[in-house]
């Protein structure tokens, strides 16, 4: 029986700080090897650089850095073995790759084969593939590499085996959509591993990085499936696993017969036969811990230390305030009500009611002195004009400059607050309220918003019932509701999720059962809009085809 304790570093890199990630490598090393005991730790795809490192890879400086990045690494851990993901310049050609560093020598390197060039992906862009399995034996096991979608396909697994493979060890940078995590472990890990009958260590990354979140999703599966563990959702995790592997016998395959598991805290327990995984997330639970994780990773990651949000007593910048306040401490979120003359008082006082919720500091400038200026200018070339959009933008963009010029001054990131729903439609004011550098709920659609808002307040009610209940509005003239331009959320949501994340025509959503002019009006809506999504701050996805990266449509097109 060969025993091999596995350390499972589940971390958050920082991309293209490839000196502070080296130093968090050999730290992990060695509180992996001294306090846990491992002989081997896994830590994800290209940890070494952070992911996607888009066009840096174009430079060769930063090809460089990694490298010496993965030789300093193998200069100073010793007595464990390291698998670690990196970048590397390989025949004139550029490989996402993983070395294996044992006794400060690079002893192997594996070539990723599987190159995603979908979604958000576009690794072929970058890289070459690799075309051959990599087993090391490590302490008598022998041990598999692969890397992230090499493991959505058959081949580089079973390759592997036939190379002699006892155990797939693969190295991850999946980002978070919302129920991924199910089909990614369910469905594709626990394939792998039952139809190769080999045990798999999968490792993920944790972590934001512009629009992408990383949740997690290290586990351990057992030969059968099974999985022995499942790392927490969202956190950094350092998890140490002592797989027993009987030797590979003709007519037998190796089993995990024991899995023990040790937090940062404490020590290897006590060997027990079956230990938990962690549990799954209820959807909104998901979804608002991957847009704290991916807000707070943006800002912090950037530079900043606080945020400023216009606060107009509705939803929408309500709920980007309790995920700001929960992302980064209620002392580094400043909210700026900015009342015009169609402010309601209930929205002033819920704004002001949010605020002492959250314990956030509460800053008023009313707009209408400026607004007036305004009108007053253009009055003689709008003479004759009757009030219409225009008017209500103005507003709009006047609060974008008052917000622009605070950031400006105190180095505060605006935080912006439209929603899917509204971006999709072109509900927004471009150089207004979309004015900002950071835009939490950008794929998140409207009906959500309201989802999480009641998922934030069984926690402790910090959003005020009557922001929930309240009929949604820009309020920029008089009475305005949001229904009065767009038709209900409850019903344009899923005509959005038909036409951009599911890509259908408008007939087969028509067939669904919508109307054929409701349907027409909303698409024509989505395609008139482009330019303004094209101009959008980046925010975090959460759904399977989000607006930027992951949708990419052309301005001008006349395809209808």
């Amino acid at each position: 029986m060969n025993t091999l304790p596995i350390g499972l570093a589940q971390f958050n890199f920082h991309l293209g700080d490839i000196d502070g990630n080296v130093q968090r490598i050999v730290s992990v090393c060695e509180e992996a090897r001294d306090r846990l005991g491992c002989r081997i730790v896994v830590f994800p795809e290209l940890a070494v650089t952070g992911y996607p490192p888009e066009d840096l890879l174009f430079r060769q400086d930063f090809l460089e850095k990694a490298e010496s990045g993965v030789v300093a690494i193998a200069n100073a851990v010793h007595d464990i073995c390291v698998v670690v993901g990196h970048p590397c310049r390989d025949g004139g050609f550029v490989r996402n790759s993983a070395s294996v560093i044992d006794g400060g020598e690079i002893i192997a390197r594996y070539h990723k084969r599987e190159l995603p060039n979908y979604s958000v992906f576009d690794e072929k862009r970058y890289f070459k593939p690799g075309d051959a399995p990599c087993v090391v034996s490590i302490d008598g096991v022998a041990a598999a590499i692969t890397v992230c979608e090499d493991i959505w396909h058959p081949g580089p697994t079973e390759d592997s085996i036939a190379a002699g493979a006892q155990i797939i060890l693969n190295l991850n940078a999946s980002p978070f959509y919302v129920n991924k995590g199910a089909e990614r472990e369910n469905a594709v890990v626990t394939e792998r591993a039952t139809s190769g009958g080999v045990p798999i260590v999968y490792v993920n990354l944790v972590g934001g990085q512009d629009e992408l979140v990383f949740d997690r999703g290290s586990v351990v599966l057992d030969p059968k499936g099974a999985i022995l563990h499942g790392g927490h959702l969202f956190e950094e995790l350092l998890g140490a696993y002592d797989l027993d592997i009987p030797p590979r016998n003709q007519g037998n395959k190796p089993n995990v017969e024991r899995v023990y598991i040790a937090d940062r805290e404490g020590e290897i327990p006590s060997k027990i036969d079956s230990r938990p995984t962690a549990r799954p997330m209820e959807e909104m639970a998901e979804i608002y811990n991957a847009l704290v994780l991916g807000t707070r990773d943006y800002v912090l990651k950037c530079g900043f230390k606080k945020v400023l949000i216009a606060l107009s007593g509705g939803i929408d910048s309500s709920l980007v305030a309790a995920i700001a306040t929960e992302a980064l401490g209620p002392e580094n979120v400043i909210g700026l009500s900015l009342p015009s003359m169609f402010s309601s008082d209930g929205s002033k006082s819920d704004a002001k009611e949010l605020s002492e919720n959250l314990g956030i500091d509460l800053r008023t400038i009313e707009i209408n002195p400026i607004f007036e200026s305004f009108t007053a200018s253009l009055s003689e070339e709008f003479m004759e004009t009757e009030w219409d959009a225009t008017e209500e933008n103005i507003q709009s963009r006047i609060r974008g400059n008052l917000v622009m010029a605070m950031s400006n001054k105190f180095n505060w990131l605006v935080l912006t607050t439209g929603n899917k729903s509204e971006m999709a439609v072109g509900y927004a004011t471009i150089y207004g309220d979309m004015a900002g550098g950071f835009a939490v709920i950008k794929d998140v659609p409207k009906t959500f918003v309201y989802r999480l808002a009641r998922y934030r307040n069984v926690v402790s009610e910090v959003i005020p019932e009557r922001v929930i209940t309240r009929a949604p509005s820009a309020e920029l003239a008089p009475d305005q509701e949001d229904e009065d331009s767009l038709p209900p959320y409850d019903e344009l949501d899923p005509i959005l999720e038909a036409y951009i994340e599911k890509d259908q025509s408008p007939a087969q959503i028509v067939s669904a059962g919508y109307d054929s002019e409701v349907v027409d009006r909303v698409i024509g809506l989505v395609n008139r809009n482009e330019y303004k999504r094209r101009q959008a701050p980046p925010g975090v996805k959460i759904t399977q085809r989000a607006f930027g990266r992951d949708r990419r449509y052309p301005i001008t097109s006349g395809f209808r």
